[in-house]
This record gives C-alpha cells, structure tokens and sequence, in this order.
C-alpha cells in the first residue's frame, strides 16, 4: 500500500483548519457559514443532526461540489464557509481537504465530529421523520 488512511489523514489535518465543537457552535447562527453533515442517513436517522446542517454523503461530495456535475448542488456555490463534520472527524478531515483541493474555500472540519459535539452537550435536533 502507497498511503494508508492515517497517512492522507495526517495530510488533510495538516492542511484544513480542524475546529472544537464549541469553537464551530459559536458559528451556527453566523451568515455566511454552512454546515455540512457527511454521514450515512442510518446515522443521521439514530443520532440526530446539527440544527441546520446540510446532508451530503461522503461518495457524493465531489459531484456535489464540482459545477460541471450533473448532480451539483448549487448550496456549494454559495461563496460560503463550509464546515464538514462526520460521525468521529475522519471522514470530515478528508472531505474538507478534498473540497478546498477542488477549490472550495474556506472550509473547516470539526475535530471529533458529530459525537463530540453531542459530548460537549451542544443543541441537536431529531431527523426529519418520513413521510
């Protein structure tokens, strides 16, 4: 193996700015700032999510962001701060590192991920119940 997955995490790490769950809540009711939830919807349908997130899954995150796609998501277009997160802050430090790769910038990730954030005590709301 050329890379392992600790090695592109410590690149990405290197790269991205990683944030405290404390330091991304003082960001939530900011203009300008979007929050960009990674994980599996199974995840998001046991745990809950950041009130206002956005739902991306990692496999869909390059086609989302890249304006030549035909699946592009026009909240990535927004000049905006994006900051990823994910269950634990691995996939959001690889994903954050990808999409300022593709030059979306500036992006954050948050350091601990989503179970963090629910350790620090920070508000979350319930998944949107289907219809």
């Amino acid at each position: 193996m050329k890379k392992g997955f600790r090695a592109l995490l410590d690149e990405a790490n290197a790269e991205v700015e990683a944030i405290s769950p404390e330091a991304a809540a003082e960001l939530l009711s900011s203009d300008g700032i979007t929050f960009v939830d990674l994980r599996d919807p199974r995840e998001i349908e046991r745990e809950g999510n950041i009130p206002g997130a956005r739902h991306c899954t990692r496999g869909m995150l390059e086609f989302w962001i890249d304006p030549e796609s035909p699946y592009h998501k026009p909240f990535f277009a927004t000049g905006n701060t994006f900051v990823f997160f994910c269950a634990g802050g691995w996939r959001s430090a690889l994903a954050a590192k990808t999409a300022q790769d593709m030059g979306l910038e500036p992006v954050k990730h948050i350091e601990g991920g989503f179970g963090a954030w629910k350790k620090a005590g920070l508000p979350v709301e319930p998944a949107p119940t289907k219809a």
